[in-house]
């Protein structure tokens, strides 16, 4: 660079200046951002709901708790009558000729009797009447067993639910474990017990959500919180908020027949949504399918500045 075009360069001292506080601009920006987050956050975040838990359950509902309960004992909730990968007493799910949870058959083995009331209730501190009836009940024929569960069935019924007003009748050992069941329930030891997979953590939750489906609770609760699954395929979260929109295609499929009145509604939709998958990782290679774009030329709406241009230009030339 010659001397001339060095001298002609303005003095950056020659210019005014004035004091500029980054720390302040920082400061300002931080807060300003802070506060627009908690204020979008109040307005439009999901609910905080509290969890549903078993001992919420039985405080609010005892009746429908203790039906639940001698549903348990009896076989005849319908964790008891799943099948796969519970029991055997269904054959689960099939995909046309195939039997898919037969297939990989029972991996986590339920026994309701034991696993939802007569394990929670012997490992519990009880009284001796308890641990009479633990004993009584365990010694009795399968047919005694039957028969005192569904005498108190019916009388439980006959109540409207209420174990409470349950008329005297030969129920056995019935009435005393279901009303033990009920008070480590409501004191949340429940849950607890449920939980125990006698290792340091605990994060297999499938006996406690089990019990809590069996119920009629759960099921009034994701009603009145729209999360059936009846609204058009739109996932929701707690309340009248939008969830996971990117789930739409999923569920959507649930809510037209066959699906929605089919028992194997949840193979058939797994079926569906592989086959989709498929066609889109294989659609360069689908003779017709893979000319659509060609087809339907909305490449060319989307670029059109693109082949604009290249018109001009070939059009100069």
């Amino acid at each position: 660079m010659s001397r001339r075009a060095r001298s002609a360069e303005p003095d950056p001292y020659s210019f005014g200046s004035r004091p500029y506080d980054l720390v302040k601009e920082f400061t300002i920006a931080l807060v300003a951002v802070l506060v627009l987050t908690f204020a979008l956050a109040a307005v439009f975040s999901s609910p905080d709901e509290k969890p549903l838990t078993i001992a919420t359950w039985s405080t609010a509902d005892p009746g429908d708790f203790t039906a639940t309960a001698l549903s348990e004992l009896d076989a005849t909730s319908p964790t008891a009558g799943y099948g796969p990968p519970y029991n055997t007493a269904a054959e689960g799910q099939k995909l046309g000729p195939l039997a898919l949870a037969n297939t990989a058959g029972v991996t986590h083995p339920i026994d309701t009797a034991q696993a939802f009331v007569l394990g929670p209730l012997t490992s519990a501190p009880h009284t001796p009447q308890v641990a009479a009836a633990l004993s009584t009940y365990t010694a009795a024929s399968s047919t005694a067993q039957a028969a005192w569960t569904s005498a108190y069935s019916d009388a439980l019924a006959k109540a409207n639910g209420d174990p409470t007003k349950v008329a005297p009748g030969d129920y056995g050992p019935v009435p005393i474990l279901l009303a033990q069941l009920l008070s480590q329930a409501q004191a949340g030891s429940l849950d607890g017990a449920l939980l125990s997979e006698g290792g340091f953590y605990q994060t297999d939750y499938t006996l406690p959500l089990l019990f809590l489906a069996d119920g009629s609770n759960l099921a009034a609760q994701a009603d009145a919180d729209h999360l059936s699954g009846d609204q058009w395929g739109m996932m929701n979260e707690t309340g009248n908020f939008p969830g996971q929109a990117w789930l739409w295609l999923y569920t959507f499929w649930y809510q037209i027949s066959p699906y929605n009145t089919s028992v194997n509604a949840d193979a058939l939709v797994m079926g569906t949504m592989a086959i989709m998958v498929l066609l889109f990782v294989f659609v360069p290679y689908i003779p017709g399918l893979r000319s659509i774009p060609r087809l339907v030329p909305v490449y060319k709406l989307i670029w059109r500045q693109h082949y604009t241009k290249q018109k001009q230009d070939s059009d100069r030339r």
